[in-house]
């Protein structure tokens, strides 16, 4: 009896530390999905305003690639910065046409890959990317026409938690998060269902626990219609921040096309909360 303890004892042991290595192995690939170059839309020929091609280093030797596009919208006054922090899958030239589309509301964008993307160096992990994002900021601020004070970090999707870390570490004058989740742990909770596999995921990206430590204007931005990440977590950040704070839900919205369906409206909502703070 006691040997058959032993084998049954053995096997679940086995099984157990099979689950754990499966998951350790696969975390990382079901949160990231980076397309690295040359896939992508790397013309940048006919692209609106001056756009200019950057390569910066991380603390940990990396060098990331970016791409510092100006308005051609300019008035006498240097425009405010949007510091762009993009989401788990592509790379920055899958969102050129969001980028075009923000200069013409007078504002300068700089978006870059993380570890892993694009022309970026490594692998993406958590840690890695607010490491990538701390070394865009600093890289920004090393231009003269780059204040803090009018430096605005916008993330969507995963982006919100990289963007969510930075602000509460660095100085910025606004923070965007649009269609970002509360946690991992929530997140795989909700894809799990009642399996306790968040509690072998390692990533954390707990935005809701950092999210009342940030004091800066906050809009949060969620599609009514997100399949993916559903609308009930910005609500969740939302209510947790601290004022000033927008809620912007944009009615029939998915995960992916929150522009695309707010339209010029949208960009109004987001152009107005740049240059003014405000609600419209």
């Amino acid at each position: 009896m006691l040997k058959i303890l032993i084998m049954i004892g053995g096997v679940v042991l086995v099984a157990g530390i099979a689950v754990v290595v499966g998951v350790r192995y696969l975390e990382r690939k079901m949160i990231y999905f980076p397309i690295p170059f040359p896939e992508g839309y790397w013309d940048t020929s006919d692209f609106p305003g001056q756009l200019e091609e950057c390569t910066f280093q991380t603390d940990d030797g990396l060098t990331l690639h970016g791409w510092l596009a100006r308005t051609p919208a300019r008035g006498t006054e240097q425009p405010p910065t949007l510091l762009f922090l993009h989401g788990n899958a592509g790379n920055l030239t899958h969102r050129r046409s969001n980028v075009a589309a923000l200069l013409e509301f007078g504002v300068d964008v700089f978006i870059f890959d993380y570890r892993g993307y694009g022309k970026s160096e490594g692998t993406p992990d958590e840690q890695g990317l607010y490491a990538d994002a701390l070394a865009a900021y600093e890289y920004l601020l090393s231009h003269d026409d780059v204040d803090p004070q009018r430096l605005v970090v916008f993330g969507r999707s995963l982006g919100g938690a990289v963007a969510v870390e930075l602000a509460m570490r660095r100085p910025c004058a606004k923070l965007i998060v649009e269609s970002t989740f509360t946690s991992i742990k929530d997140m795989t909770q909700e894809m799990f269902g009642g399996l306790p596999i968040h509690y072998l995921v390692r990533t954390k990206f707990d935005s809701l626990s950092k999210i009342g430590q940030v004091d800066v204007p906050l809009l949060v931005i969620h599609g009514s219609r997100d399949t993916i990440v559903p609308v009930e977590h910005g609500r969740r950040l939302f209510a947790a921040a601290n004022q000033p704070k927008w809620w912007y839900e944009i009615a029939g919205a998915d995960h992916n096309d929150t522009y695309e369906v707010g339209g010029r409206t949208y960009f109004e909502r987001v152009s107005e909360f740049i240059h003014q703070g405000g609600d419209s």
